[in-house]
C-alpha cells in the first residue's frame, strides 16, 4: 500500500525534529560511532512511527537501540512538546535498526576480494 501525501508530511517532520533532538541529547554520536535517522514511516493511521536508526561504527549496536528503546518516554515527551501544534494525536515512537549501510560495505568487500581475484587471472 501506498503512503499517502499526509504519512509522507508527518514522516518527514518526525525525522527532522527527532534528528534534531538527537544531536541536542547527543544521541547522534557514541563512543566515537554515529548514529542516524535514515527514514521514518507512518501507519495510515498516523498513530504508530516506526524510526530506522543507522548505526555507523558502533561496537554494539543492538545494546545502543536498547538504551535509545529505554530512552522513549523522554524522547516522545520532547518530540511532543515540538509538534504538539501540528498532530492531534502524538504517535507512539517504535524504534528499529536499518542494516542498509552495512550491506552496503559488506558489498563492498565482497566486490574488492572478487575485483582482487581477477587481477592475477588477467595476466
Amino acid at each position: 500500500m501506498q503512503e499517502s501525501k499526509r504519512q509522507k508530511q508527518v514522516a518527514r517532520l518526525i525525522q527532522e525534529e527527532l534528528s534534531d533532538i538527537f544531536q541536542r541529547e547527543g544521541l547522534n554520536i557514541f563512543q566515537g560511532g554515529m548514529i542516524s535517522i535514515s527514514q521514518v514511516k507512518m501507519t495510515p493511521d498516523l498513530l504508530e512511527a516506526r524510526v530506522y536508526l543507522s548505526f555507523y561504527q558502533i561496537p554494539d549496536p543492538e545494546q545502543m537501540l536498547t538504551r535509545i528503546q529505554e530512552r522513549k518516554w523522554e524522547i516522545k515527551k520532547q518530540l511532543s512538546s515540538r509538534i504538539k501544534n501540528q498532530l492531534r494525536r502524538m504517535p507512539e515512537l517504535r524504534f528499529f535498526r536499518d542494516d542498509t549501510l552495512e550491506q552496503v560495505f559488506r558489498l563492498e568487500e565482497i566486490f574488492k576480494k572478487l575485483h582482487e581475484n581477477d587481477k592475477p587471472s588477467q595476466s
